[in-house]
């Protein structure tokens, strides 16, 4: 029997807190999200090139509105993560921050994000990022919630980081259009996808605590075909990305290609047996497939101007 975790005193200097937070909410996972909103923001432009004041705010709600989602995530399930031992070392039940250091966060980033989207509008006559900044933010920091009732939380998230593209497109066009969509369930369904095989690790856990998620309710082996078949849907709305849109070509097209070839090893390394890869599966693959369609997609649109 282990003995109990002893949280640390919460520190009281403001840089060692926020040191606590950026590392808890994982910022270099910002790099899940961030390319297909930087990707969005050029094809947007349609032939012209994104103003650079354009391209920071974005940048700036990005990094708000995920600082505000991740600190939300990091409140709402603090008592379910202090329960976890996987969790259990998280800033809130480590005692490395108090909560009410963190809703103050949640508030100010918050704050900041709709103040950022209302620069659309006073600079660039844009006013639908404010219209749509509260809903957003609602969307995004409910995640936690979902997986107290439902295992398709996965796909929840997934539709929180499909927003990126969405709101980035409409942020340059001031409209929608069918090609942010297409890249937005791409991205839903790649998300739940890899979601899902990090979930199995907690499954003990989850059920114990009564939480839902795909390998808690339908078991592993089951979850796993999921996943894969999500990728499998994913991979299919890139290529029709592609066909759709102009703007790219072959940089798009070899970058879907081997990032197509990434998400079968992803699914190789990961087995029912056999979950000691999952964070190669989770971060290291999915963060480079990201990277790798942002760029290849940038590089044609780049040379499509």
């Amino acid at each position: 029997m282990t003995a109990p975790l002893t949280a640390s005193p919460t520190s009281d200097r403001f840089i060692d807190r926020i040191g606590a937070l950026a590392a808890d909410i994982k910022l270099t996972h910002s790099v899940f999200a961030l390319p297909w909103a930087i990707l969005a923001t050029f094809m947007a432009a349609e032939g012209a090139m994104p103003k650079i004041g354009q391209i920071l705010l974005i940048l700036a709600c990005m990094v708000l509105a995920r600082t505000a989602a991740m600190s939300a995530n990091r409140l709402l399930d603090a008592d379910l993560d202090a329960i976890n031992p996987r969790t259990a070392r998280r800033a809130i039940p480590g005692g490395k921050l108090s909560k009410s250091f963190v809703r103050a966060t949640i508030l100010a980033c918050a704050a900041a994000f709709i103040g950022t989207t209302a620069l659309f509008g006073v600079f660039y006559q844009n006013w639908i990022p404010l219209i749509a900044s509260l809903p957003v933010l609602a969307f995004i920091c409910t995640y936690p919630f979902i997986k107290r009732f439902s295992r398709l939380c996965h796909y929840y998230l997934g539709a929180s980081l499909a927003l990126a593209p969405v709101c980035a497109w409409i942020a340059i066009a001031g409209h929608v259009a069918i090609e942010p969509f297409l890249m937005a369930g791409a991205v839903l369904l790649w998300t739940a996808g890899f979601d899902i095989l990090y979930a199995c690790q907690d499954v003990a856990s989850d059920r114990s605590t009564g939480v839902h998620s795909m390998p808690a309710d339908a078991g592993v082996g089951r979850s796993l075909w999921i996943a894969r078949l999500s990728h499998v849907a994913c991979l299919g709305l890139l290529v029709a990305l592609g066909l759709r849109s102009p703007q790219l070509a072959t940089f798009y097209f070899a970058a879907v290609a081997v990032a197509g070839v990434l998400l079968v090893v992803e699914h190789l390394v990961v087995k029912p047996t056999d979950l000691s890869k999952i964070n190669l599966a989770f971060f290291t693959l999915n963060g480079i497939i990201s990277l790798l369609i942002g760029a290849g997609g940038l590089i044609d649109v780049l040379r499509s101007h």
